[in-house]
């Protein structure tokens, strides 16, 4: 029974371990790129990101873009701008997805196109829309309005204590009647006889 889990032990480690030096890898990799290419050896930076992006990083796909669309080191291109944009997009990038609204807002490589362009401002929201449905998020938002009711409330309770006495003094102001001075009832003498 220990040797299974002995076992599974040693591949979490094992993974554990792969995860820490790959991120290390990437790291690495990131700081020579960036050195290479602020030396002016672009194509070396170039390859080193390539090698990423090509397995998934969308940070590569994303510098390869910048230097592609601003022509940092290389010849301008924002067909390959797009084409390395679209990657890190694909991959959940925000910063890529913004980039494309932006190309198609301006016409940038592609056709000035506004809906396409709303269409990649707004994708990151999209992504989350999922959780709106979720019966804790209904709970809470539930939740929410009814504080707001009850605030309201009071706020319109407590509002209308204020015009009720505003308006009543005003009333009395406009009848001529001062708050010092009682109002009087006429009485009738029970020797008045109505006709």
């Amino acid at each position: 029974m220990t040797r299974p889990f002995f076992r599974l032990f040693l591949a979490l480690a094992f993974s554990t371990f792969s995860l820490v030096a790959n991120a290390a890898n990437v790291d690495e990799d990131f700081r020579l790129a960036a050195k290479l290419h602020r030396g002016g050896d672009t194509n070396q930076a170039i390859s080193l990101w390539k090698q990423w992006a090509d397995k998934g990083n969308a940070d590569a796909a994303y510098n390869l873009a910048v230097i592609h669309q601003h022509g940092d080191g290389v010849a301008l291109d924002y067909g390959k701008a797009m084409q390395w944009y679209r990657v890190a997009a694909d991959q959940g990038d925000k910063a890529s997805q913004i980039q494309i609204g932006l190309m198609y807002q301006i016409g940038q490589g592609v056709a000035i196109n506004e809906e396409e362009a709303h269409r990649w401002f707004t994708a990151h929201r999209k992504h989350h829309m999922h959780h709106l449905h979720t019966p804790q998020m209904a709970a809470w938002r539930e939740q929410a309005r009814a504080l707001l009711d009850v605030r309201d409330r009071r706020e319109q309770l407590a509002a209308s204590g204020k015009n009720s006495d505003q308006v009543l003094a005003e009333l009395k102001q406009r009848a001529g009647l001062s708050a010092e001075r009682p109002t009087a009832t006429a009485a009738l003498s029970s020797e008045t006889q109505i006709r």
